[in-house]
């Protein structure tokens, strides 16, 4: 199992490099983000009108709130629900519950497809990765779906990870343009979008390291 995690791991890492292939797998990771964008806003109280999903692997979350925070919790959980589940995939391979990780994202899938997800390209998205997912649950292939599912979750660890490095680093340099940072320093006020940048990188990494230790027993 450990070299079939470093294996996922490499590949995604340069898989996620290259310009339209990569774009289209590592959406993965932004879907689960913005779903947990839209997931806290209904548990605070408020709605959720449409989530973009993007070419470029950017997404959009368009909520409506009904307390600050409401507006608090739904900015700050995207990176932290992202990194979540790259733990929590790990964790479910080294239990060898290769199946539920499918259930848990088509389950998703399903979800964004008839209530969030408006947009042309990820409608498509959804559509393709969702007819992947029943096609390795169809196979009953046990090779295909662990090496699969160890790809995919490496995939979202990884893009966790960097997605975070990547808003911290917008932060520094151009504060105003750095999605969930920007929104929280303009709901704080007193906390810079750079503090915010840091604490995004911070968790991510902090998940990484469990998700590793489940896998590695280190």
């Amino acid at each position: 199992m450990r070299t079939q995690v470093i294996v996922g791991l490499i590949l995604a890492l340069l898989l996620t490099q290259m310009p339209i292939v990569g774009k289209y797998f590592a959406i993965l990771n932004t879907m689960i983000h913005e779903s947990g964008h839209s997931l806290m806003a209904l548990i605070t109280g408020g709605e959720v009108r449409r989530i973009s999903l993007l070419p470029n692997t950017a997404g959009t979350t368009l909520t409506g709130h009904t307390s600050w925070i409401g507006h608090f919790l739904t900015s700050v959980f995207g990176y932290v629900f992202a990194s979540f589940f790259g733990y929590l995939f790990f964790y479910l391979i080294s239990k060898g519950q290769y199946k539920w990780m499918i259930y848990i994202l088509l389950a998703f899938l399903t979800v964004n497809l008839i209530f969030w997800v408006r947009n042309g390209y990820g409608l498509f998205w959804i559509v393709t990765f969702g007819a992947l997912f029943i096609f390795l649950l169809k196979s009953g292939n046990t090779a295909l779906i662990q090496y699969s599912l160890v790809f995919f979750a490496s995939l979202i660890l990884v893009e966790s990870v960097t997605s975070a490095f990547e808003i911290m680093w917008i932060s520094f340099v151009s504060p105003l343009q750095a999605g969930d940072a920007a929104n929280l320093s303009r709901a704080t006020r007193f906390i810079p979008a750079p503090i915010w940048g840091v604490a995004f990188f911070a968790q991510s990494l902090y998940f990484a390291l469990l998700a590793i230790k489940q896998v590695f027993r280190v």
